[in-house]
């Protein structure tokens, strides 16, 4: 019982288990965050016209292309643990500008969601991809 205890107050990291965290972590919010962006792909690539917000002023088409581009292709990177740091940069725009713009006058509530996938990318871009990703294959390769 002590030992467990112990085990569970443990502060200390082992290196293998962050990095099966990591990537718990990297697989999960990207399947997630797809559930998002596969819906709209559908309406950026479908014949009816577009119904999408204009949040920064580039245009309906353009704003979803770059929702899209964050929320499949960026997910899809994040899942693989392809450039795992700079794919989180569109992510985190993304939900910044879903906090900050979209839901600018909306309650807590309906930004929570947003804040809690901003807060994840945010870790996952200073932690990196982890041991179990293509960015670790690559750097061995190159290193």
């Amino acid at each position: 019982m002590k030992q467990i205890l112990k085990n569970s107050l443990s502060t200390g990291t082992d290196q293998n288990k962050t990095s099966i965290a990591i990537l718990i972590l990297r697989v999960a919010i990207g399947v997630l965050m797809l559930t998002h962006g596969l819906p709209k792909l559908f309406m950026l690539i479908g014949d009816d016209p577009i119904r999408f917000g204009d949040p920064i002023g580039i245009g309906v088409t353009a704003s979803l292309t770059l929702a899209v581009f964050a929320e499949v292709f960026c997910s899809i990177f994040l899942i693989f643990g392809v450039a795992t740091r700079l794919s989180a940069i569109p992510l985190i725009s993304t939900m910044l500008t879903a906090v900050l713009i979209h839901h600018a006058d909306d309650s807590f509530a309906r930004k929570e969601l947003a804040l809690l996938y901003l807060s994840v990318f945010v870790v996952i871009a200073i932690i990196g991809a982890g041991k179990y990703s293509i960015d670790n294959w690559l750097s061995k390769k190159i290193a």
